[in-house]
């Protein structure tokens, strides 16, 4: 049996900072520091430093020679801008699927959105947005076409770090996200191309273009 590769510590404290980024751990506007990263995560400075180069290079950070790292975030216009990629993706795709992809999706669907209740119910953010993520893509899935696929994964992060900065408005809005995402999936059952797309643009408007 092969042995399960170690990631490097670069890589580690990497996963480490982006997550604690994209949940909100380290706030945008808010400066982090190469040596008490290397204290928080118990790795020496080097692999803190070549993690910070790389989140830099993402747009995640700004690095500031002898002061730290400014974490950023992300403005209006960029979440609007995601919101718009993200309904082409979606809408286009379950537009180009077959009744037996969007039959097929339409059941992992269905169960997702249960799971997508209880983690509401048990107040499980992370686990929520996890599932969010995951049931839209469902939705790009359906369409088979591997691009459109590669650049939806390129929006995750973007996706998760929104979620996470409207994390008190998701809860406020159980009910009607989980009404929307029934309503979303009936539609695609329902062969309802035109009002999918119409009822996710209204979706994503009504939820601030974020589940």
């Amino acid at each position: 049996m092969a042995a399960i590769e170690e990631p490097s510590a670069s890589q580690r404290a990497y996963q480490l900072i982006r997550d604690g980024i994209l949940e909100g751990v380290y706030a945008p506007g808010s400066m982090v520091g190469e040596a008490s990263l290397a204290r928080e995560f118990s790795l020496s400075r080097t692999p803190v430093r070549l993690a910070l180069g790389r989140l830099q290079q993402e747009g995640w950070i700004e690095i500031f020679p002898k002061r730290g790292a400014l974490v950023k975030g992300l403005n209006e216009r960029q979440i609007a801008e995601l919101a718009d990629i993200r309904l082409l993706l979606e809408s286009v795709s379950i537009a180009d699927a077959t009744d037996t992809q969007r039959d097929d999706i339409a059941t992992r669907q269905l169960e997702s959105i249960e799971e997508q209740l209880q983690a509401f119910k048990n107040e499980d953010l992370p686990r929520f947005v996890d599932l969010t993520i995951r049931f839209h893509r469902g939705f790009v899935e359906a369409g088979n076409n591997s691009i459109r696929l590669e650049l939806y994964d390129r929006l995750a992060d973007r996706h998760r770090f929104a979620l996470f900065a409207s994390g008190e408005t998701l809860q406020s809005r159980c009910a009607e996200i989980i009404a929307e995402h029934r309503a979303l999936v009936e539609l695609m059952r329902s062969k309802d191309i035109e009002g999918f797309g119409a009822r996710l643009k209204q979706h994503m408007s009504d939820s601030g273009a974020l589940s």
